[in-house]
């Protein structure tokens, strides 16, 4: 099956059947989405199918990050507050589950942040729901704010993995 990302478009995209499996996941995206990008608090893109069913999504917005609070390789030589990309949101079907997609949704989500700091300049944060979670982005090479459920990376560093062939 064949999936690519787009802005989410309520009256062209069919989210009904969309579940992840993570209650405030779901109810984030079918209630706050639209509101969010109404009012250009957060953007959501969605994974869609060759049907236009909703597959996953993702919410970038707008964030910062004091200097001292990130690793020092994330951070030194920065402004007191770094201005940041936060991944917010990130999901995919209960339907994907066990089909090692989730590094792929990131991935779509990096691309779309590393086009942007073409424009202006960031880094990147995500916001880890649980443990397990944030182990996931460790392994793919962010690093923990102590003592918060965020986690940071570099826009050059996301750049230059992007870049390697796969």
């Amino acid at each position: 099956m064949h999936f690519w990302s787009e802005r989410l478009d309520p009256e062209q995209h069919d989210v009904r059947g969309f579940s992840c499996g993570e209650p405030s996941l779901d109810t984030w995206r079918r209630e706050q989405a639209v509101p969010a990008a109404a009012r250009c608090t957060a953007r959501t893109w969605v994974w869609v199918d060759e049907g236009n069913a909703v597959v996953g999504y993702c919410a970038l917005a707008a964030h910062k990050v004091a200097r001292e609070d990130v690793p020092n390789r994330i951070g030194r030589g920065g402004l007191v507050e770094i201005p940041a990309v936060l991944l917010a949101r990130l999901a995919r079907s209960e339907s994907l589950r066990g089909q090692e997609l989730g590094a792929v949704l990131v991935a779509d989500a990096l691309q779309r942040v590393g086009d942007a700091t073409q424009t202006v300049a960031t880094r990147l944060v995500v916001d880890a729901l649980y443990e397990r979670i944030a182990r996931f982005y460790e392994l793919l090479g962010f690093r923990r704010i102590p003592d918060s459920s965020l986690l940071v990376q570099k826009v050059s560093d996301i750049e230059a993995a992007l870049r390697e062939p796969g």
